[in-house]
């Protein structure tokens, strides 16, 4: 199996799910209409210690045929796509994904290399994996400790228990108080209401991850839209989720790390006790009517999802094969069968599609 195998491969599993014909709550269950926006990256790693095999696909209204990035050197960042933020408008609300959303009159800013445009969905709460790397780092750093007694909005716990509930539940309230004591321990700072210092960021530049921003959160851990924060301010790249996932997997050839090997254990065994699958997987949805299979093994994965925003990224062991995969879409609850499932049956299907064809071709 080489690269363009694998893209190939990509391109045609996601055009096979026809994702432009998913029912739309918004347009009272019609067809969408259009190709809705799917960021896809895969790292493959072949048995024998041979070197993986990776590629990243793109889908959007722009792009329904779909795009083969480009990686530099040594798995790098892509350059080949002009990456664009997201957007909301002044009352907060996402607005690029609205059935009559016109793309001609959005001003989507620039947010990271050159080639055709991409404008990259929002990732929902996937992006809690950047606060967890964070507080890691905290830790690694002598400024906190996963035992350390934290308390916010009258519920104290230690910091190693927020973040276990950060991930395995995706606990929005986890996730403010973590991010509040980033900004108490000055690893996120603020002056005259702007952010000035984000280690993050500093972190991220130096392992060339230009895909991961976690900007403009608050002292007080608000991170969402009503914060200032969230759509447009918060983003993820497929690529370099994948890539932040291959530095918390010990079993994957060894990158740079971003945190110790005690921190990445602790936040490796949240991945591992996940519980919310439905995105890639669907076995929490087991029970539901039409209930359609995904990754069907041992995935160590983060989800995300709102309204109008699906994703997932983790690493899968099923015997030999082991992979890496990711995933951010513009494929929200408003388009899922079920009230309890959170986005349309399509995803895990494709989900299922990657991992039937990796166990064919590996």
């Amino acid at each position: 199996m080489t690269a363009d195998d694998l893209a190939q491969a990509l391109l045609a599993m996601v055009r096979c799910q026809r994702f432009e014909t998913t029912p739309d709550k918004l347009q009272d269950g019609a067809p969408l209409g259009w190709h809705p926006s799917v960021d896809l990256a895969v790292a493959v790693f072949p048995r024998g210690g041979a070197a993986p095999v990776c590629a990243n696909v793109l889908f959007s209204r722009e792009h329904p045929q779909g795009l083969v990035t480009r990686f530099g050197a040594g798995f790098g960042p892509v350059d080949n796509i002009a990456f664009h933020a997201d957007v909301r408008d002044a009352q907060g609300e996402s607005i690029a994904w609205l059935p009559r959303a016109d793309w001609s009159r959005i001003d989507f800013p620039a947010w990271f290399g050159r080639g055709p445009r991409f404008v990259a969905p929002y990732p929902a709460s996937l992006l809690k994996m950047m606060v967890a790397v964070g507080i890691g780092r905290l830790v690694d750093a002598g400024r906190s400790d996963w035992a350390l007694p934290l308390t916010h909005a009258g519920t104290a716990q230690p910091v190693g228990d927020w973040l276990y509930d950060m991930i395995t539940v995706s606990s929005n309230e986890a996730t403010t108080a973590l991010v509040a004591h980033l900004h108490a321990r000055g690893a996120i700072r603020r002056e005259d209401g702007r952010e000035v210092h984000n280690e993050m960021h500093d972190l991220f530049a130096a392992h060339g991850l230009p895909g991961l921003s976690i900007a403009n959160t608050q002292p007080d851990g608000g991170w969402g839209n009503a914060a200032g924060a969230g759509v447009g301010q918060i983003q993820m790249t497929a690529w370099d989720a994948l890539r932040l996932m291959w530095r918390l997997d010990a079993d994957a050839p060894a990158r740079a790390p971003l945190v110790s090997e005690a921190s990445r254990a602790v936040i490796r065994r949240a991945l591992d006790e996940q519980k919310l699958h439905h995105n890639l997987s669907s076995e929490s949805l087991r029970g539901l009517p039409g209930w359609v299979p995904g990754i069907p093994s041992r995935f160590a994965h983060k989800t995300g999802n709102t309204q109008n925003y699906g994703s997932d990224a983790g690493i899968v062991h099923d015997g030999d094969l082991h992979y890496l995969i990711a995933v951010t879409t513009s494929l929200g609850s408003r388009y899922a069968p079920h009230p309890d499932a959170s986005t349309t049956w399509k995803l895990p299907a494709l989900g299922g599609a990657v991992h039937a064809w990796l166990k064919a071709n590996s």
